[in-house]
């Protein structure tokens, strides 16, 4: 059963439980227009191995509140801090697959890392802009359309379609994604998409002081996987891995993979 909370601007928001309740907490956050539970494959292997797993619904997705106000990422940072006053003075390791990693930098910039051990971000570029000191953006994203290409949604970058990923690939992510929002896009979520795509969070990185795990998907359709080790380099105390035959719902597509890494990074902090 999901757990309600409500945030400063009164909005409820959702989120589960998995595994030890006393032990290390990890907080899962998903990616744009995706669900809680598009992180069923990790909730079960970090219970497993004596984590207390959350799982976050943020605004506008998942079992959360729709609103049309706070389709921000500043907001959307606070909403996550939030969540994390519901759990007893703890060092949390804080999870974020795609927009979702971005939330985490906006909670950091806001709030700092008092309450963190350790961050893990999956498949997100700090800047999806392209510029000429940081070319790891958005495929064909740069300032000549920096307010049109993600007008309507998240644009295909034409870089291999769900067919070419193979029937076990193409299985998992539509069984974990498939629930996900098949609405049209509200003005809310385009306005958060927007906000996403345009902001810069290399200065919040290099400003982190707990250890940082950036993974890439080897075959993501979104941007070069050498954004992983860019990022890592930015960071007090950063690492980066790549998997193999992965696109850009890293955790979906190779769960197995996926969690090896995740689980080395957390029992090393």
């Amino acid at each position: 059963m999901p757990i309600i909370i409500t945030t400063d601007d009164g909005v409820q928001l959702a989120y589960t439980e998995h595994g030890d309740p006393a032990g290390p907490v990890v907080v899962l956050i998903a990616g744009f227009r995706a669900p809680a539970t598009s992180w069923s494959a990790q909730q079960s292997a970090l219970a497993d191995a004596g984590f207390r797993v959350l799982s976050f619904d943020r605004r506008g997705h998942g079992l959360s509140a729709r609103p049309a106000a706070g389709a921000t990422m500043t907001q959307h940072g606070r909403d996550l801090d939030r969540l994390l006053e519901q759990l007893e003075p703890n060092a949390v390791a804080l999870v974020g697959g795609s927009m979702g990693g971005n939330v985490i930098w906006s909670y950091v910039k806001q709030f700092g890392t008092e309450r963190l051990r350790g961050i893990a971000i999956v498949d997100q570029t700090p800047k999806m802009l392209n510029s000429k000191d940081w070319p790891h953006g958005f495929y064909g994203y740069d300032e000549a359309n920096r307010d049109t290409l993600f007008a309507e949604g998240v644009p295909s970058p034409r870089r291999g379609s769900i067919l070419s990923k193979g029937p076990v690939r193409m299985v998992r992510l539509l069984r974990a994604l498939g629930r996900g929002d098949r609405h049209p896009m509200t003005a809310a979520e385009k306005a958060l998409l927007h906000d996403h795509a345009t902001a810069d969070w290399r200065e919040v990185i290099a400003s982190c002081d707990v250890p940082v795990l950036f993974v890439a998907g080897a075959e993501s359709e979104f941007w070069p996987a050498e954004h992983a080790a860019a990022s890592a380099a930015l960071a007090w105390q950063g690492e980066s891995v790549v998997l193999e035959r992965n696109g850009h719902a890293a955790n979906v597509e190779q769960p197995r993979a996926f969690n090896e890494a995740l689980l080395a990074f957390l029992r090393g902090l």
